[in-house]
């Protein structure tokens, strides 16, 4: 039996590389999900005016600027911006260890998506949203703005970007933390593969500073199941030329017992200090992985 490709695209993640461009897979996966669903955070908020576009078919007539017909002899949108209190910072993390992938599509590859489909959401309910990528250091940054402008270089940012070099989550943190200048929420899209104790810090002084934190974790199915059975040549996406031969059979037990206690702790942290921690596994169908958190973000 024959699938559409938007059938094929909510089972099967690794599909979706292969359906051309980010803007349409982000609609394709979003669009029906939030008919209906948005509620503002906060109540009775003004709108400004931003911008001028094209007017389309289709656009609420009473959006269209009678005065710019005027003087043009053609149909205008006044497009608005929701004067909220909360803005979004989308944090991708572009690092190499994000371009691991062996079965599936790269965590990389997942979380761009993922994030596509955020930005396709807020866009959609008028909410200002901002990216940011960064390994080291930070490789693109787009401030929150609910404009269509924005929103098309948000997509064209993310259709260009491929994961590499080194990064320390902590490090990045904590050079951005001083330019959140408003109270916004700030999510956080990584495998969170980073020195534990230093990374919490920094998550815990963004809620001191009263942001709301919202941790998006992508991991590999082979980094949860570790299912290597032979001698392997593990080489470092972000440091070039660490490559180590090791048994797994002998390290198999090591390495789940570290990463349960890490995933565990880091679980525990975001518990205690209000932090929504919601863990992707890249084979698993995407659209159910963006419902489950697009319902709380709903909630919230």
């Amino acid at each position: 039996m024959s699938n559409t490709p938007e059938e094929l695209a909510f089972r099967d993640p690794a599909a979706l590389a292969s359906f051309g461009r980010l803007e349409w897979v982000a609609r394709q996966l979003v669009e029906g999900f939030m008919v209906g669903q948005h509620r503002s955070p906060y109540k009775g908020a003004s709108v400004e005016f931003v911008e001028h576009r094209q007017y389309y078919p289709g656009d609420e007539i009473r959006h269209i600027d009678w005065r710019a017909y005027g003087k043009t002899g053609k149909y205008y949108i006044k497009e608005f911006e929701e004067e909220t209190n909360l803005r979004t910072y989308l944090l991708l993390d572009s690092s190499g260890s994000m371009g691991y992938g062996e079965s599936s599509l790269s965590k990389f590859q997942y979380a761009r998506f993922l994030v596509a489909g955020l930005v396709y959401l807020l866009h959609r309910q008028r909410d200002a949203a901002g990216l940011i990528c960064f390994d080291n250091d930070v490789r693109v940054r787009r401030e929150p703005s609910a404009t269509a402008t924005v929103f098309e270089q948000l997509m064209h940012d993310l259709e260009s970007l491929e994961p590499g070099g080194e990064t320390s989550l902590a490090s990045v943190l904590e050079k951005l933390l001083p330019t959140f200048k408003r109270r916004s929420r700030i999510v956080l899209i990584s495998d969170c593969f980073d020195d534990l104790a230093e990374l919490c810090s920094l998550l815990q002084q963004l809620r001191h500073q009263r942001h709301e934190v919202l941790l998006l974790q992508i991991i590999a199915p082979e980094e949860v199941e570790f299912p290597f059975n032979k001698p392997t040549r593990f080489q470092s996406l972000e440091l070039a030329g660490d490559r180590k031969l090791v048994d797994p059979i002998q390290l198999r037990q090591h390495y789940l017992k570290q990463f349960e206690a890490f995933m565990g702790e880091l679980s525990k942290f975001c518990r205690n200090h209000h932090i929504s921690c919601h863990r992707f596994l890249t084979n698993e169908p995407f659209a159910g992985a963006l419902q489950a958190f697009l319902r709380e973000y709903n909630d919230r």
